[in-house]
């Protein structure tokens, strides 16, 4: 099983760009599932010293998008860089969330946590 998931990241790859900010570096991997569909991965790699091992290691986050859901993050994103630089409010940033569920997105959170 492990063989087969390596030999498939491999595969997967299409495009890599690394960005150094400070400590961190960013990651931005396009990949293709096996239908050939592609997607974004951003991984957050950080060293950080482990003091009972005596040594170096990276503490990795990984984020994965999908191409439905570029226009959205994107548009979060670009809103909240321009708050930072600008103190702007979006002209949308008192609506709700969308979400899928019935349920609502307090229900969509909750369940995020189940899977690990």
């Amino acid at each position: 099983m492990m063989e087969e998931n390596e030999s498939m990241n491999e595969r997967e790859e299409l495009f890599s760009k690394a960005v150094k900010a400070g400590k961190r570096t960013y990651f931005f991997d396009v990949k293709t599932t096996r239908n050939d569909e592609k997607y974004l991965t951003i991984t957050e790699s950080k060293r950080r010293f482990d003091n009972e091992q005596n040594r170096f290691f990276y503490e990795k986050h990984k984020i994965f998008l999908y191409k439905e859901d570029f226009q959205k993050v994107s548009k979060a994103l670009n809103d909240a860089i321009n708050f930072v630089e600008t103190g702007v409010y979006p002209e949308d940033y008192n609506e709700e969330p969308a979400t899928n569920t019935e349920e609502g997105i307090d229900k969509w959170f909750d369940d995020l946590g189940k899977n690990y």
